[in-house]
């Protein structure tokens, strides 16, 4: 289980374990760190998703990125227009790698990413230097690769643009702390850190994520806003440490103290689905993962462990729902 500042001590503790854990179940990977290095004025545009993919991780379905903003300041732009101003200690997260322009000062003409980037393949944490010479910018990007999901609330859930700002001194301490992590063990390769190193991409987003749901209105509904509610929250939290375990709507409601129409209400307000659909989808997400993951498992197994009674069962809700038999879709799963 991923950890980050305040996780522990948090109201949204339970919220913050919830979440960290279905980010593991999107099997973020092949993190890569890319230091920009920058002088005003300077600006540059990315491309589009598919091809930022193949330059950064050829093959990968997916991106999500974000850019920390270590030294001085920058403003990024998408094309629907949506745009944040990010100072030093704060980040900027892109849950679907949409094409942006960034920059400092507003106005200036920016050069295509794909001219700045050293030729892959990265060895070395590559540095992408640009600008007139001026006040300097100094920003930290991440891009973790993610498989597409069956059942992806996280990713589902997500605003284009995520402006993050360290909310207490004890995250600017954890942040500015990870950040020099970075850039030291980057000058470094072959240090005993590079398996902390490969994993510091997810422990920043999943604390960029945290902050990003702690600072959600009240009223704020969908998966994120749930995870805050003091009920929903706990519901869900238990059919995530628990999914195999024999849940009804009365038993759920029985274990968060409130009526079972209270519950059934609230879950479809909230989440757009019954409390038992939710299960049904997370329970197929962890079986895909494990039929990807743990190649040695047989069928009846995977059933047990994700709550279905027989393998029958199991496999009738799988082809249900995907179309495909799970030995089917295990034989072609990447």
């Amino acid at each position: 289980m991923l950890e980050t500042p305040g996780s522990k001590t948090s109201s949204f503790a339970g919220g913050a374990e919830v979440l960290a854990d279905v980010l593991g179940r999107i099997h973020l990977s092949s993190a890569v760190f890319l230091r920009g290095e920058f002088s005003e004025p300077w600006a540059f545009a990315s491309t589009d998703a598919a091809t930022l993919c193949q330059i950064v991780q050829p093959g990968a379905r997916r991106l999500v990125l974000f850019h920390v903003a270590v030294e001085g300041m920058f403003t990024i732009r998408l094309d629907s227009g949506e745009q944040a101003t990010a100072r030093a200690g704060d980040a900027v997260v892109l849950p679907y790698c949409d094409r942006h322009s960034m920059g400092c000062p507003d106005g200036v003409p920016p050069v295509p990413i794909a001219s700045l980037l050293p030729m892959p393949p990265w060895h070395e944490m590559p540095v992408v230097r640009h600008g007139g010479g001026g006040p300097r910018t100094r920003i930290l990007c991440g891009y973790l690769h993610c498989d597409d999901l069956l059942f992806n609330p996280v990713l589902q859930a997500l605003p284009r643009l995520i402006h993050v700002r360290p909310t207490s001194d004890q995250a600017v301490q954890w942040r500015e702390a990870s950040l020099r992590y970075v850039v030291e063990q980057a000058d470094r390769p072959g240090s005993r850190g590079e398996t902390l190193l490969a994993r510091l991409p997810e422990l920043v987003l999943v604390d960029c994520l945290r902050q990003y749901v702690e600072g959600l209105p009240a009223q704020q509904t969908g998966w994120l806003g749930a995870l805050k509610d003091p009920m929903l929250g706990r519901a869900i939290m238990l059919l995530h440490a628990q999914p195999a375990t024999a849940w009804t709507v009365d038993r759920l409601a029985s274990s968060v103290a409130v009526s079972r129409s209270v519950l059934a209400a609230r879950f479809v307000e909230a989440l757009g689905v019954s409390p038992m659909r939710y299960l049904a989808q997370w329970r197929l997400q962890l079986a895909a993962n494990l039929l990807r993951d743990q190649p040695q498992l047989g069928m009846a197994a995977i059933a047990e462990r994700v709550g279905y009674d027989s393998e029958a069962a199991f496999s009738r809700a799988f082809k249900r729902h995907l179309g495909v038999s799970p030995a089917a879709w295990r034989k072609g799963a990447p």
